[in-house]
């Protein structure tokens, strides 16, 4: 991961677009410089992606910002070049939840995830939520049982467990037990952001708490909202 010149990264434990998330999502868009959000509800596409970005609409329009939908729903929209031309054009990009692993295979080497690696690394805001937060790591938890697979490795030796809060107790586990040497396990409760600032710095943000499991065996930490984050590693 670059760690100079990078923009604002929101990664959101899940329940994305509901009232607990308006703060640092007025946040978000005072740090893009724009009142465009452009939607991709790419993880949703067996779930009524349609329905998402309804939702993401209403939210944004109540914070005074526009939402524009773009329906990569499979692999041959994310090897559209008009597509990514789209998400290099944009300052504030964010990647709804749903299915992870539809997500993974859908952006995995396309143009549109080299083109979303490209507008972050030029400054703009990129928010993901849930499977979106998963996707970005690698390793990545596998939602079929808890253990880990191949992320897209915009982060590495973080990988995220969203819906902490809510999740089934044997999943949650599962993942803590499981995590992979030299990982920080990141869990992240629903309505809650762990940001990166363009500094490289980690922060809470939201309604619940951000827990880190590791690297070793018995180290928990729990953090707040507004709290600094301490022991992630590099990117």
């Amino acid at each position: 991961m670059n760690g100079d010149g990078t923009g604002t990264l929101a990664l959101v434990g899940g329940a994305e677009w509901q009232d607990g998330c308006r703060k640092f999502d007025a946040a978000l868009l005072e740090a893009s410089g724009t009142d465009e959000v452009l939607v991709l509800p790419t993880a949703a596409a067996f779930e009524n992606p349609g329905k998402a970005v309804e939702t993401a609409r209403r939210y944004f329009d109540d914070l005074g910002a526009n939402v524009s939908a773009l329906m990569v729903l499979g692999r041959t929209e994310a090897e559209d070049e008009t597509n990514a031309a789209v998400v290099r054009g944009s300052r504030f990009v964010y990647i709804g939840g749903g299915s992870p692993m539809h997500l993974r295979s859908v952006l995995k080497g396309s143009r549109l995830w080299e083109a979303l690696v490209e507008v972050w690394n030029d400054g703009a805001v990129l928010a993901a939520s849930s499977a979106g937060a998963m996707v970005l790591c690698d390793p990545m938890v596998d939602p079929r049982g808890g253990a880990y697979t191949v992320g897209l490795g915009l982060l590495s030796n973080m990988p995220m467990f969203p819906h902490h809060d809510t999740a089934p107790a044997h999943l949650r586990e599962r993942s803590i037990e499981l995590r992979p040497e030299s990982s920080v396990l990141v869990g992240i409760d629903e309505q809650t952001a762990l940001l990166r600032d363009p500094d490289g710095s980690w922060r809470v943000a939201g309604q619940g708490t951000v827990t880190l499991y590791g690297p070793a065996r018995d180290e928990v930490s729990v953090y707040a909202s507004d709290a600094t984050v301490e022991g992630l590693p590099p990117g």
